[in-house]
This record gives C-alpha cells, sequence and structure tokens, in this order.
C-alpha cells in the first residue's frame, strides 16, 4: 500500500505515450545487432523493460529462427543515454554559474552602499562632454 501512497502524493499518474511501429522496430533491430540492450532501450526512453520483451517478442526476426546474439557497440540509443547525461552535467554547470552571477551582483550591491559609489557600469549614461568623437592623428577629421 506503500507504493500507491507514494504515487498519490506525486500527483498525475504517468503519462500515457505512443512509439510508433517504425519506432519499435528500429529499437529491436538494435537489440538484435547487440548495439543496445534492453535495459539501455529501456532506461534512454522511459519504458518498462517488460514494454521493450514485448517488442522484441512481436517484431524479432531472430526470435523466429530461435537465434540470441549478444555484441557491444556503439547505438543510437546509447547516444541517447549520452546525451542526457551530457545535458545534466549543463544543467550543473549553468546553476554553478547562476549562483556566481548572483553572488557578484550582491558583491557589487554591498560595495556600492559601503563606499557609496556606483560601481555598476551604467550603459544609458552619456560620455561625459569633454570627451568627443577619437581622432587619430594625421586623419581628415582632425584638420
Amino acid at each position: 500500500m506503500a507504493r500507491r501512497e507514494e504515487l498519490e502524493q506525486k500527483g498525475s499518474p504517468r503519462e500515457r505515450r505512443y512509439f510508433s511501429e517504425d519506432f519499435r522496430k528500429a529499437r529491436v533491430r538494435e537489440i538484435e545487432r547487440g548495439t543496445a540492450t534492453v535495459r539501455e532501450v529501456s532506461k534512454a526512453y522511459g519504458v518498462s523493460e517488460t514494454a521493450v520483451y514485448n517488442w522484441t517478442y512481436r517484431y524479432s526476426t531472430m526470435r523466429k529462427q530461435g537465434l540470441r546474439q549478444v555484441v557491444e557497440a556503439k547505438s543510437a540509443t546509447q547516444k541517447v543515454l549520452r546525451l542526457k547525461e551530457e545535458v545534466k552535467d549543463l544543467h550543473a554547470l549553468l546553476g554553478e554559474k547562476q549562483l556566481r552571477i548572483e553572488f557578484l551582483e550582491k558583491l557589487i550591491e554591498l560595495a556600492s552602499e559601503e563606499y557609496g559609489i556606483d560601481v555598476k557600469k551604467s550603459f544609458g549614461t552619456r560620455p561625459f562632454s569633454g570627451s568627443g568623437p577619437n581622432v587619430k592623428a594625421g586623419s581628415k577629421a582632425g584638420r
């Protein structure tokens, strides 16, 4: 019963998805060629292992022949897993950078209050009246 309570606390039930027949056949071919395991396909696409086994039962050409191939190599499924890991790492890096930005902004704010000067650059202000356009020596504009 604890499992049911956990699901009710999470909110909505699991989202129902549909994978096309071509997609399922492609994943079964990956498994048949040994480029991915059932577990890798399951994790990469958020599908239960039982569903993946059902796909292999339905679409496998090797099952009909009674063959089983075990080979490990690169595949689209492994690429998806690697990309998900990379996204996770980038999100962590983004969080660190955001914390650094907030820290530095607070530091600028405190420095401005402490020393009574505007430390932050103002991009909307006009230059001082004494500074005009920069003219290189020997150009026609300066004559």
